[in-house]
């Protein structure tokens, strides 16, 4: 909506013509009496109001321009400029009304009506936005489809569906209008309707790919599957190379256990340089999930990682570690995190993963130096300070694991679990510093904090 605000500035190449077209002064004509240059003074002042205007001082601008009212109040344009400042200063009340003298003064002028129409659009004044902007359909039809906006304001559903169709009848569909019509039909619950309008769309243009996804989309929300997929079906028929009815296919051809259908319609998904890399990464998880189930295809699954891995989220990575990870395969599973890590480093649950599977693969002199990486980003997280505690126990470094675990320590929060290995790692620390006492003394507060939380 609001059109008018870009259209009107078209406007002002208009206002700078030195001889004030629109304006029914003659401003070359000489003096004939004893009052002075008539025109010459109202061109001053309304150039002045130009100026003010310029650099936003619409004050000055509207004093300039009733200067030029008391020599001529017949100016269309003096009332025009008028109603422009009073929307500046947001007195649209007084705008209001310089405008309608503007209209009164010059009915044919669209410009006058656009900025009428914006102040109402302002006010939420909608009926009068409404009456307004059907004058202005007269003069542009790209009007047409704020008026569609205003009757669907108004809960006149019918009428903004009429217009709606008008409009692509004339111009063709767009996404502006599909969004509108689509709220229309959210507010009335003619979900009917909606499936009948896409049925028609297609039956008027069985190439129109946009119109069976919307159409299998919806059929898919009623629970309507079997129609669902019948059109994801006659969507691939009609475009062969169509990529995007693989994302409804490979579903359907899951609930119906036809894996080398699903598993086809996966690999071209992940394989698509169409499909943007979220909807590749949620193929890929549900390609996962079906793998867990069915471990006879992971080959098929690792044929595509490579393919999917190339995003830039790091989410698909995660999806693979995470299924290894549940296989038991910590190995590939600590390869896939640290690829994810490696796209998105300041994903707090990723780094976690990453250092846990590295401290239990034995890998201490990583999980230090990333577990102090960790901490300058995230100094909060106790579990970051007791695995450079343990990776330094691990490396032989007491004094460096006693330092970062006392500090750690402090930051553990209603978790005994956690606690006790904090107090469990101070007992390793201390024997390796070889201060029995202080090493016994952890130990044992390690086993009370458990029992007291029994």
């Amino acid at each position: 909506m609001k059109k008018y605000k870009t259209i009107a500035l078209c406007f002002i190449g208009i206002l700078l013509i030195p001889s004030l077209a629109m304006a029914q002064v003659d401003f070359n004509q000489t003096p004939n009496d004893d009052l002075g240059n008539f025109e010459d003074k109202f061109q001053e002042y309304f150039y002045e109001a130009l100026k003010q205007k310029g650099i936003e001082n619409y004050q000055r601008s509207i004093e300039a321009l009733q200067k030029c009212l008391r020599f001529d109040d017949k100016q269309a344009v003096v009332h025009f400029e008028l109603g422009k400042n009073y929307v500046q200063l947001k007195n649209f009340g007084a705008a209001e009304d310089a405008l309608k003298k503007a209209i009164a003064l010059d009915n044919e002028n669209e410009w006058y009506l656009d900025e009428l129409y914006g102040i109402y659009v302002e006010l939420n004044d909608f009926d009068k936005a409404l009456k307004t902007v059907k004058q202005l359909v007269e003069y542009h039809p790209d009007y047409k489809e704020d008026l569609a906006n205003l009757y669907f304001t108004n809960s006149k559903y019918r009428a903004a569906l009429r217009v709606l169709d008008e409009l692509d009848n004339d111009l063709g569909v767009s996404e502006s209008r599909d969004y509108l019509r689509n709220k229309v039909y959210n507010a009335t619950g003619a979900d009917d309707d909606r499936i009948e309008y896409l049925e028609q769309r297609i039956t008027d243009n069985p190439e129109n790919e946009t119109a069976y996804l919307n159409l299998i989309y919806r059929y898919s929300e009623q629970g309507n599957k079997a129609k669902a997929f019948s059109t994801a079906k006659e969507l691939i028929s009609k475009l062969p190379n169509s990529h995007l009815a693989h994302l409804a296919l490979y579903k359907f051809y899951l609930d119906e256990n036809n894996a080398s259908k699903a598993i086809e319609s996966m690999k071209l998904i992940v394989k698509s340089d169409i499909i943007n890399a979220d909807a590749k990464a949620k193929v890929l998880n549900d390609f996962v999930g079906f793998v867990r189930t069915n471990p006879q295809y992971e080959s098929d699954l690792l044929e595509v990682t490579n393919e999917v891995t190339n995003d830039d989220t790091g989410q698909s990575d995660e999806e693979l570690a995470m299924y290894y990870l549940q296989n038991n395969n910590k190995t590939r599973a600590l390869s896939y995190f640290q690829k994810a890590l490696g796209k998105d480093s300041n994903n707090f649950s990723i780094l976690k993963n990453v250092l846990l599977i590295q401290i239990e693969l034995d890998k201490f002199n990583e999980a230090n130096l990333l577990s102090k990486i960790g901490l300058e980003n995230f100094p909060a997280q106790p579990i970051l300070y007791l695995i450079n505690g343990v990776a330094n126990n691990n490396l032989s470094k007491p004094k460096e694991a006693l330092k970062v675990l006392e500090i750690g320590i402090d930051y553990v929060l209603d978790d005994a679990i956690m606690e006790s290995d904090f107090y469990k790692q101070l007992s390793v620390a201390y024997k390796l510093d070889n201060n029995i006492t202080k090493s016994e003394a952890f130990a044992k507060k390690a086993q009370d904090v458990l029992k007291q939380n029994d």
